[in-house]
């Protein structure tokens, strides 16, 4: 087996190397034409969209309250997330990297 090309701090994660995907959404979340508010504190904007390996959806308020979101999936973050920027090795570190 060849070594590596690159050494170890200059590789780039591969998705099989991440839990998932995340990204900020400000505005109003709208699926199947319904604004979607956290069951928890019923908070309707500035949400963390986690896309999971499993292509499930999670949403997350400020407050930190997670829910699943069956009406979204891998394909719709795809579709509406920029390009991957960073990699973080916790999820408080791309939560402080959000700005949450």
């Amino acid at each position: 087996m060849a070594p590596d090309f690159l050494p170890p701090d200059l590789r780039v994660p591969s998705w099989q190397d991440v839990a998932g995907l995340m990204m900020r959404w400000q505005q109003l979340l709208v699926v199947d034409g319904e604004v979607r508010t956290c069951p928890g504190c019923g908070a309707y904007r500035d949400w963390i969209i986690f896309c999971l390996r499993d292509d499930s959806v999670w949403l997350r308020c400020r407050a930190g309250h997670e829910t699943k979101e069956p009406g979204l999936d891998a394909a719709w973050y795809n579709r509406n997330s920029g390009p991957v920027d960073r990699f973080h090795s916790t999820l408080e570190e791309g939560l402080r990297h959000l700005g949450h």
